[in-house]
């Protein structure tokens, strides 16, 4: 098998084969209306306003690819790395491959998964696993991170029944929890006087520092937005852990594209 080319944007050949794999349900098509919007917060409906969403179809799968740079603590180095990812809402899936450069020729490979209620890490290095992790702590942060996802790159996924919006205590955001596997998590969404997001933070996952899993907050604050084939985009998107030495971003990607109900 060799890598996917779609435009400018390659999947390597590991990432497609493990990809086929994750099989969700058809999209059911139908087109998001003003009436699926009613009863939320203001707020959330200013973001989907924002986000395009009324008159398309409900995403059922996601597929992206970003680019950037990525530090393992506080005090590393920078590494380019590249990024791709597939989700889908129902079953609620995640499917996320990172590259690490290392050093020139030497490339380290992590994945993240999320189903069934499960969630894994796996990072390699010369085909040698130098990292890895699974459990409730680690279920419970790649549904965040799903949550997350769905928040900045496919909106309709949050009117699915598995997501909750819920009204916050000023009008600048509002709350989306999602269920799954008997799970659920929570974060807040917060937005400009146009409904674009501009952080998204949760209490609900686990930074994976040397002294083991830590429960603190993370947040993906976005400088701004962009328009790319006719859907809003972020730009300058960043993931930042508050830690009790300080803030400690790791990552700072840009998206290549984000696809909605891909054919692969």
């Amino acid at each position: 098998m060799t890598d996917l080319h779609r435009g400018g944007v390659s999947y390597p050949r590991a990432f497609v084969r493990r990809a086929a794999g994750v099989t969700p349900f058809p999209s059911p098509g139908r087109v998001v209306t003003e009436a699926d919007l009613a009863g939320l917060p203001e707020p959330a409906v200013r973001y989907l306003h924002f986000m395009d969403v009324v008159g398309a179809p409900r995403t059922g799968s996601l597929l992206a690819a970003a680019h950037g740079r990525f530090r393992m603590r506080p005090d590393g180095r920078w590494m380019v790395c590249r990024a791709w990812q597939l989700n889908t809402v129902v079953p609620v899936r995640r499917l996320f491959h990172m590259r690490l450069r290392l050093a020139p020729g030497i490339a380290m490979s992590g994945w993240d998964t999320y189903g069934d209620g499960d969630g894994h890490l796996r990072g390699t290095l010369f085909g040698v696993p130098v990292a890895s992790g699974t459990g409730p702590h680690f279920a419970a942060s790649e549904l965040v991170t799903w949550l997350n996802d769905a928040v900045l790159l496919a909106p309709s996924m949050l009117l699915d029944p598995a997501v909750v919006v819920r009204e916050d205590e000023d009008d600048d955001g509002f709350g989306v929890e999602v269920t799954d596997g008997g799970r659920t998590v929570a974060a807040r969404v917060l937005v400009d006087g146009n409904g674009a997001p501009r952080d998204f933070w949760t209490d609900d996952r686990y930074a994976d520092l040397p002294g083991g899993l830590v429960r603190a907050r993370w947040h993906t604050p976005i400088d701004h937005w962009s328009v790319r084939d006719g859907r809003p985009l972020p730009v300058g998107a960043k993931a930042v852990w508050q830690l009790t030495g300080g803030p400690f971003t790791y990552a700072e990607l840009e998206f290549d594209e984000a696809v909605h109900d891909p054919v692969m």
